[in-house]
Formats: structure tokens, C-alpha cells, sequence
């Protein structure tokens, strides 16, 4: 079922409205933490955070701009502490340009005037209650589709969760489509960076895979070897159709050269007749 009811909710007060109806001055953000050092992901939430956004941009499929990004601070409101994602999607929103300038390093949605439609935590053990204490969170900061993926069960035996905000809380999708984004979700066992594992990826409403870039290209190579086939079995075939014309052209000299072998027969058998003093109109 598509969450056809889900909505964007306002995000609280002491954040900034979507639509403000005055110029508001940035605040002060001099005392967040935007960025650190801690290194606290597992390979495989590397590895499929790095999977699912690069195949937001390599594939084409979604209109620019928009954001993807993974396991970036997600400031929503000035007195909160900000939400980390580990992979977030933000449609008509372009990712800041000026980057030594505290304001566009990480996801402030004050300046960027809008909420994430997406967020995805993964989860590698039960201390990050992501069906707690961050989908409370992520509910109250208004981000329209949270996802759980728990690929090494961890939480119970269900590998993907998918939840739409409705009133400003979060119910679960009986499918991993998301309506508001037009994508889905899927589990796709195969191999990502010479890595073969279960991983979660993207797919639109066909339940087609959106590609990597090595995918992208592999896939124009095949439709390339495709079309080169294609074109040298229509010049076989043209050959071939060149070989029967030939052997038509063969086979009307060969009529003609009987035909002209029998006229000449008949005239030399005319011409000995005529000598024997006999008409050959009487005879043939």
C-alpha cells in the first residue's frame, strides 16, 4: 500500500518555518558540533551508506537538484541536538557550494529551507534504539519516510522497515515504496565493490534497480555489444540477400544460355534439312 496519506509536518517552533513569511537572520551556530573524528561505523554500514547514494546520482532517474548524503549532521532546530543519518535524501535542494563556511558543511534547515523527505539508519547493535529514541526524533523533526535497515537482525527478524509520517507520527508501510519520493527499497543479493552480501538498495515503482556508475556502464557496454550484434547479424542478412540475388542472376543467364543453346540447335537442325531439300516448317 502506498502511503498516500503521508505528509511533511511543520517542524517545531524554535526551527524555521518552510515557507518563512519574513527575512530570518541565521543563528549563531558557533557552539555545534558539525563534524568529528570518531570512527564508529561498521564495513558494512560504510560500504551500504556509500551504495545507496552513489546510486541516487549515477542512475539519472531523480530530477536535479536534490541532496543525498551520508552520515551528515542533521540540524532542525537551534536548541536540539542534530539527527545523524546514515543516509538522508532531500529533493529540490542543492548541496551548498561554499564549503569553508561552517553554515553549508552540514544539513541546516534553516538555510537550506527544507527537511530531508528521507532518512535511513542502519542498525549494527540494539544501543542505537532506532525504534526508540530516533524514530521519536526523527518524527518530532517532521522527515516525511524513516528507514530501518537491520541486516544482521538484530532488533528482531525483520530486515527492512520502512514508515510514513502521518500527524506527526510514524507508521509502518505494509511496502517499501514511498510514494512522496517515488522511490522504493529492495534487498538485492549481489556484489558492491567485489563485496557480495544482501544489500539494501533503490528502485522505482517496477521494482527496477537504480544503477551504480559501474552498473550504468556495464549496462551500455551490453546494450552496445547488443546493437553490434544486431548490426552485424543485418549485414549477414544483407549478404545473404546479395548471395540469393547473385544466385537468381545466375540461374536467369544459365535459362538464358539454354534457351539461346536451343535456338541455336534448332537452326543448325533447320539449316541440314534445308540442305536435304526438306522444309523444316514441315517438319518441326
Amino acid at each position: 500500500m502506498s502511503p498516500a496519506n503521508t505528509q511533511l509536518v511543520t517542524v517545531e517552533p524554535e526551527s524555521i518555518s518552510d515557507e518563512p513569511q519574513f527575512e530570518v537572520k541565521s543563528p549563531n551556530i558557533d557552539h555545534l558540533v558539525v563534524e568529528d573524528d570518531t570512527p564508529v561505523d561498521s564495513f558494512i554500514q560504510e560500504k551500504q551508506q556509500r551504495f545507496l547514494v552513489e546510486c541516487l546520482y549515477t542512475s539519472l532517474k531523480l530530477e536535479s537538484p536534490f541532496l543525498a548524503a551520508a552520515n551528515v549532521g542533521l540540524f532542525y532546530a537551534i536548541k536540539r541536538s542534530a539527527l545523524v543519518p546514515d543516509v538522508m535524501l532531500s529533493l529540490e535542494v542543492a548541496m551548498p557550494d561554499d564549503w569553508s563556511q561552517k553554515k553549508n558543511r552540514s544539513y541546516f534547515v534553516w538555510e537550506l529551507g527544507k527537511l530531508p523527505e528521507v532518512a535511513i539508519e542502519i542498525v549494527s547493535n540494539k544501543k542505537g534504539k532506532e525504534l526508540d529514541t530516533k524514530l521519536k526524533d526523527y518524527a518530532r523533526a517532521g522527515v516525511a519516510y524513516y528507514v530501518v535497515f537491520d541486516p544482521l537482525k538484530k532488533l528482531d527478524e525483520s530486515v527492512v522497515r520502512v514508515y510514513g509520517l502521518r500527524e506527526g507520527n510514524y507508521f509502518q508501510l505494509e511496502t517499501n515504496w514511498m510514494e512522496g519520493v517515488e522511490l522504493g527499497l529492495t534487498l538485492w543479493d549481489g556484489e558492491f565493490e567485489s563485496k557480495h552480501y544482501n544489500w539494501l538498495r533503490w528502485c522505482d515503482r517496477n521494482g527496477n534497480l537504480l544503477l551504480t556508475g559501474d552498473e550504468r556502464a556495464t549496462e551500455v557496454e551490453r546494450q552496445l555489444e547488443l546493437e553490434r550484434e544486431r548490426t552485424e547479424q543485418e549485414r549477414q542478412r544483407a549478404e545473404q540477400a546479395e548471395q540469393l540475388i547473385e544466385q537468381e542472376r545466375q540461374r536467369a543467364e544459365q535459362a538464358e544460355q539454354l534457351v539461346e543453346q536451343e535456338r541455336q540447335r534448332a537452326e543448325r537442325l533447320a539449316a541440314l534439312l534445308r540442305e536435304q531439300g526438306i522444309d523444316p516448317n514441315e517438319v518441326l
